[in-house]
């Protein structure tokens, strides 16, 4: 994730759910240590669709916690919208048009809760599927983080055409890898390269065409046993 990227802007939602994975012998999916609580930011396209997504691990779902989250993400000016939670008290005073959707009211009305913010339930959606079968235990805070931050990269540019932007963490997808310090610059940013830890397998190099033959020059076979 570039440091300096631009902050989501115009209609946002904001939400927090939680991810992990089961436990054996935990009883309760917001046991500590079981599931991670996550904020996650998603800007609406005009007139419909869905923009960029941001998504970070919340220590908690306070408001000292998400004010910050929201503040970090999302451009002040912005039009935000999020449910009934008192977590989201202070976002008028930092500068936001807040609204609040309450998911029981909505509720009482006979409407579906899930649907007063489908942007960000779709995005959490799209996440948690995507990480299936990767946090099955204890969930390290840190450890999801590089996911999240891969996975908002990705779907943040799911619509581009260069293959080369689509993914920035090679070293998860690349066993024996780390992240090196330095970076390359790319049209979107710096990204971090990759270098093999010690002791680790090499990569096996593309292959390669052998050269073709010039004129009047035999062909060449692979087994002695064969000639020209």
């Amino acid at each position: 994730m570039r440091p300096g990227r631009d902050r989501l802007a115009g209609l946002v939602e904001v939400d927090e759910t939680f991810i992990g994975g089961e436990e054996h012998g935990l009883r309760g999916w917001r046991q500590p240590g079981k599931k991670v609580l996550t904020g996650i930011a998603v800007e609406i396209s005009e007139p419909k669709g869905i923009g960029r997504c941001r998504m970070a691990v919340l220590a908690d779902a306070s408001a000292a916690t998400l004010g910050p989250f929201v503040a970090g993400n999302v451009e002040p000016g912005s039009r935000v919208i999020t449910d009934g939670w008192v977590g989201y008290n202070g976002l008028a005073s930092r500068g936001y048009a807040h609204e609040r959707r309450n998911q029981k009211a909505a509720a009482r009305r006979g409407e579906d809760p899930g649907d007063l913010l489908p942007a960000v339930h779709r995005v959490a959606s799209l996440c948690k599927r995507w990480l299936l079968g990767t946090h099955q235990g204890r969930v390290d805070p840190a450890h999801l983080q590089a996911y999240l931050n891969e996975f908002a990269f990705r779907f943040n540019r799911r619509h581009s055409r260069s293959r080369g932007l689509v993914s920035t963490a090679c070293w998860i997808s690349q066993p024996g890898t780390t992240p090196s310090a330095t970076t390359t610059s790319s049209p979107s940013g710096s990204h971090a390269t990759c270098r093999r830890s010690a002791g680790a397998p090499a990569i096996r190099p593309a292959w390669t065409a052998p050269p073709r033959p010039g004129p009047g020059e035999p062909l060449k076979c692979s087994s002695s046993s064969h000639s020209a």
